[in-house]
């Protein structure tokens, strides 16, 4: 019996294109004993009957829920294109014996650029300039000086694997580093130039406050109208994670107030926004549609990661990258004895 792969259709056009293009699928199409196609077309939750029959999902934007499991008579992996997996429902995979993996190999380095691209926009007011040439206001470009990096203060929520990478690339910028995260090392962080504080300390002496933390219970809102506070009035929030790490209301009322200089974000607490949001009429935030890292080096990393997790389980091989690794003591993975 084939090892059989379904992707979520949303990874198509509504022409039946590949919209982020090279996503790798030549290697599923070189693998001996493996078939793949796209599962029916769904938004929001997969239905139990989209998964019947297959044996692993590779999931963009689709939720996998437990009552999706219910329809998994085969179904031993999720491979999440990305590193967030707040789309899965990782306790009801475990307990069904589903293996949830992810691929940090993919987004590391875009991710990390796409950090340091919205905190450099962020710092020259590239929007608000944009939008002067637009306007035709040329001679009120005084008006809009930047801010400079060079001897400011880096704040890292979060030194994990995109964070680790940003700290890497803004290193020959000449930034002192901060960083927030309990499960950073600290002979590691110090190796790497960084500086592990508590997060008050982290926002009360950042220029610019990075969040490249994931999105958890803990997480959740850890970025609220408090801890606004406690950041300079020049200083700029870069929000390249998930949007409901940051209470977006207060947010918004920071910015009207003028109590932060401004933010870049690519992450909302709804997404879409609602159009007629406030944030989005605010001239000091800069605002990407959850897509800044979308490049043709994500999609390829990401694509190869999650085929190469689902071509290792066909092959009896663990897969790098799980989320749940105790999944494999479940009876149905356990008698697969995955090495």
């Amino acid at each position: 019996m084939p090892f059989r792969i379904g992707l979520t259709r949303d990874f198509l056009t509504d022409d039946g294109r590949i919209g982020w293009g090279d996503i790798g699928l030549s290697a599923l199409d070189a693998a001996d004993g493996v078939e793949w196609d796209f599962i029916e077309a769904v938004a929001g939750d997969i239905p139990p009957e989209a998964v019947r029959g297959y044996d692993a999902l590779i999931v963009l934007t689709p939720r996998v829920t437990a009552d999706t499991l219910k329809g998994a008579d085969r179904l031993v992996l999720v491979a999440r294109f990305g590193v967030g997996y707040d789309n899965v429902d990782v306790e009801a995979c475990t307990r069904h014996g589903v293996l949830v993996t992810i691929t940090p190999d993919g987004v590391r380095g875009p991710v990390a650029v796409s950090a340091l691209t919205m905190l450099l926009a962020a710092a020259h007011r590239l929007g608000e300039k944009d939008r002067l040439v637009r306007a035709g206001r040329w001679n009120d470009k005084l008006d809009y000086m930047g801010t400079g990096v060079t001897g400011r203060t880096l704040g890292l929520v979060g030194w994990g694997n995109i964070g680790r990478e940003l700290s890497r690339l803004c290193a020959p910028l000449g930034m002192r580093q901060l960083a927030a995260d309990p499960y950073a090392d600290p002979e590691r962080a110090a190796a790497a130039g960084v500086t592990l504080v508590e997060l008050d300390t982290l926002l009360a002496e950042a220029d610019f406050v990075v969040i490249t933390c994931a999105l958890t219970p803990e997480t959740h809102h850890l970025i609220d109208a408090g801890r606004l506070a406690g950041m300079k009035p020049t200083a700029y929030l870069v929000n390249v994670a998930r949007g409901p790490i940051v209470d977006q209301a207060a947010l918004t009322a920071a910015l009207t107030q003028g109590r932060i200089a401004g933010a870049a974000l690519d992450v909302f607490e709804v997404e879409p926004p609602d159009p007629a949001d406030p944030l989005l009429a605010l001239d000091n935030v800069l605002l990407s549609p959850h897509a800044v890292a979308w490049t043709d080096e994500l999609a390829l990393g990401n694509g190869r990661g999650a085929i190469q997790a689902a071509l290792d389980v066909a092959a009896g091989r663990a897969p790098a990258y799980p989320v749940n690794p105790a999944a494999l003591d479940h009876p149905r993975l356990s008698s697969k004895a995955l090495q």
